[in-house]
């Protein structure tokens, strides 16, 4: 390397990793929650050797208990905002000679902090429905040891190790039927801690069936927020906005409704649609996003179809994901009919 050039060679060197310090940190902030109780003196907490909540909604806890601790009983609490919610821990002894304490549970999104009452009062292990119903917030982890005696040793959970990883799964995943998402974070002081998000106004693709006369989409609304008479179906042709409408049907959240591909021919010229639902101002794509997968556009692969209209013209469509999770079709007018009935991607 020219003498001339070492300059620009460490300046990039030192931008890179200020970079990489930028993004770690960044990281390091998404899953980072504030500390409770500033000022208290540090507590102790229990190593997990298993902490997740797995599929989106059900939580898995397995802790170790102290080595010299004789432990009778325990349970875990979720806390927050003077509601707690308690749950029995399991012992179970190890060939090693050590103590795990276990539980599994499953999580579901209880609205307001109103809600969550109702759901369950504090100190229950219930709620109207299975599992705990926690409200939006930050939910302390902490653990409630019982010894032979009586006495009760209240202690913390140590947060586990971030997630890392860029496999076909994320490992933060929302709940895939009621939409919210349960995360377990790690506060500034190291202990374990449980966020919870309500829900986004959202419309979830459940499929799409390829016919030869037509493709149906059937999903469901979550967090809806109107009544369904106020949703409409459309297409919306990307670069000019036109829109196409389409009837749409009705049981419960779930709507079903046909694309309309007639009104959405433009000749032999290809043209792309975004499937949504519009309520009011607002367009909701519909897309696949309560799932585990990272690359939704690569793993759900569909192929291309002709398609035969009421008028006796063919269609050339492919209804696709998009790396966003959106539904989108694109189709192009045919003259004749071609050798095949199915190209495959």
């Amino acid at each position: 390397m020219s003498d001339a050039l070492l300059p620009y060679a460490v300046g990039a060197a030192k931008r890179a990793r200020r970079v990489a310090v930028r993004m770690r940190r960044r990281v390091e902030r998404l899953h980072t929650a504030p500390a409770f109780g500033g000022g208290i003196p540090p507590r102790p907490a229990l190593r997990p050797l298993h902490l997740s909540v797995l599929g989106g909604r059900t939580l898995n806890v397995a802790v170790f208990a102290p080595p010299s601790a004789e432990v009778a009983a325990a349970r875990l609490e979720l806390a927050r905002g003077g509601r707690t919610f308690r749950l029995p821990l399991e012992l179970e002894p190890q060939p090693d000679g050590t103590l795990l304490l276990t539980a599994t549970t499953a999580l579901r999104f209880a609205g307001t902090a109103g809600a969550a009452e109702t759901a369950g009062a504090a100190g229950s292990t219930a709620g109207a429905g299975p599992g705990l119903g926690l409200s939006a917030g930050l939910w302390r982890v902490t653990t409630v040891l019982t010894a032979p005696g009586g006495q009760e040793t209240r202690t913390g959970v140590a947060a586990v190790a971030l997630p890392a990883g860029d496999g076909p799964v994320a490992p933060v995943s929302p709940d895939p039927v009621g939409g919210a998402h349960f995360r377990l974070m790690r506060s500034v002081d190291g202990f374990a801690v449980l966020k919870v998000r309500a829900p986004a106004h959202q419309a979830e693709l459940d499929t799409f069936a390829l016919r030869w006369d037509r493709i149906t989409v059937r999903g469901r609304v979550v967090a809806r927020q109107a009544p369904t008479a106020a949703y409409t179906a459309q297409v919306v042709r990307r670069g000019s906005g036109a829109t196409v409408r389409a009837p749409l049907e009705w049981d419960g959240d779930a709507f079903a409704f046909d694309l309309p591909l007639a009104g959405m021919v433009s000749g032999r010229k290809a043209s792309r649609w975004d499937i949504q639902l519009q309520q009011g101002r607002t367009g909701l794509k519909i897309g696949r996003r309560l799932t585990d997968l990272r690359r939704r556009d690569q793993v759900i692969r569909t192929s291309f179809r002709i398609i035969a209209l009421e008028d006796g013209s063919l269609l050339r469509v492919h209804a696709y994901i998009t790396s966003a999770g959106a539904l989108a079709v694109s189709c192009v007018g045919l003259e004749d009919a071609p050798g095949g009935a199915e190209e495959r991607v």
